[in-house]
């Protein structure tokens, strides 16, 4: 196809907001050149932007649509019908739809796009930004193997990326990729709380995010259940039983569950809507 580099397909990344900005950043960085990649952006300050800093050719989304072998859509879910009307006439199987956008599913995709089109769905995070995202996939009923290959090459560029049946995705919308939000809240509180102690604000913001990110390690590389980690920070009668008994009755637990329910229910409800 038209634009295909030494093996490697032309892509074209749709919406170059903070999402899109990161995959194209991680993108150029690992296995892709600045010619291998189309970016679609209509501010056009911040296409001029986008040409300085990264050498990529910005062009309008028709344009992307006729020449790139990958179409990779990050924007909002409410955008998205209008703009696979304007581009769906010029995709075929040979083109590769991956969606970011949250809550729309590959039937949803599909419907606004020509037979046999193969489309994966995406969700991934913000820590993409620096290169620790987490993405799941999922295809559609057009998506071979091959697609999602070629998926997970794309954004395995900003982290890591997990395959999966696309029934879980609201629920990782819900953990994922609201995720970090919810590690934010318990670290402004963190923080606030050691300020209202009397701790220079830069000192105390150090230590909650070195812990955080230390604390993530840990889960991630031993391997542990969180409850066995949790019990070596905890001794019988200790600061940090005390502390955790504070959070218990105070229903933390629970509310945090409710959370990522009620964010799961608002994924599916835009898919719906």
């Amino acid at each position: 196809m038209e634009g295909e580099q030494e093996g490697l397909f032309m892509i074209a990344i749709i919406g170059a907001g903070k999402m899109g900005e990161a995959l194209l950043a991680g993108m150029l960085a690992k296995d892709h050149a600045p010619h291998d990649v189309l970016v679609t952006e209509p501010r056009e300050e911040h296409a001029a932007e986008l040409r300085s800093r990264y050498g990529v050719e910005t062009v309008p989304a028709e344009e992307a649509a006729k020449r790139a072998d990958t179409l990779l859509l990050a924007l909002k879910p409410h955008d998205m019908p209008a703009l696979l009307q304007q581009v769906g006439h010029h995709l075929s199987a040979d083109t590769l739809v991956v969606s970011v956008a949250a809550g729309l599913t590959t039937e949803a995709l599909e419907s606004h796009l020509p037979v046999s089109v193969p489309v994966v769905r995406a969700m991934p995070n913000t820590p993409a930004l620096v290169g620790e995202g987490m993405t799941a996939v999922a295809g559609g009923s057009h998506t071979g193997p091959e697609h999602l290959d070629r998926a997970e090459q794309l954004l395995g560029t900003v982290g890591e990326v997990l395959r999966i049946e696309e029934r879980h995705m609201d629920t990782v919308t819900a953990i994922s990729g609201s995720g970090p939000a919810y590690f934010y809240f318990i670290a402004e509180t963190m923080v606030e709380a050691g300020v209202a102690m009397g701790m220079p604000r830069a000192t105390a913001q150090r230590l909650v995010g070195r812990t955080i990110s230390g604390a993530a390690s840990m889960l991630d590389e031993t391997g542990e259940h969180p409850v066995v980690l949790r019990e070596n920070v905890t001794s019988p009668g200790g600061t940090t039983a005390a502390a955790l008994r504070e959070l218990e009755r105070h229903g933390v637990r629970t509310a945090f569950t409710d959370a990522i329910e009620a964010a799961r229910d608002r994924s599916n409800a835009l898919s719906q809507s």
